[in-house]
């Protein structure tokens, strides 16, 4: 999934790089604390991470949209970094640091 993702464009906001990790690891990715973590991991990474303004589009079908809704209306009540949007740019030393989030951890 992230390597189809990567195929459509190489940057890629941080929510939809989320529900693709979960997607192919099996796990559910409406999860606020999880997506805080993942972020956090970025970060401590030293992933570079340009903060992106995200509107919710209607991929993926009516119910992934009202999802990333619930998920971004849950994240704008916090006021932390973590709590953010981002894009990235999923070149393979991102992708690397990606796939070694600890899924399981959360």
């Amino acid at each position: 999934m992230l390597e189809e993702l990567r195929r459509k464009a190489i940057f890629q906001n941080t929510v939809d790089v989320w529900i693709a990790l979960c997607s192919e690891k099996g796990k559910e990715w409406n999860n606020v604390q999880g997506y805080r973590a993942f972020i956090n991991h970025l970060m401590k990474s030293n992933v570079k991470m340009n903060r992106f303004p995200l509107c919710v589009k209607d991929t993926g079908g009516y119910e992934r949209s009202r999802d990333k809704v619930a998920l971004l209306e849950a994240l704008s009540t916090m006021s932390t970094q973590d709590a953010l949007v981002y894009v990235i740019k999923l070149d393979d030393n991102t992708l690397s640091i990606i796939n070694r989030f600890d899924l399981d951890s959360i």
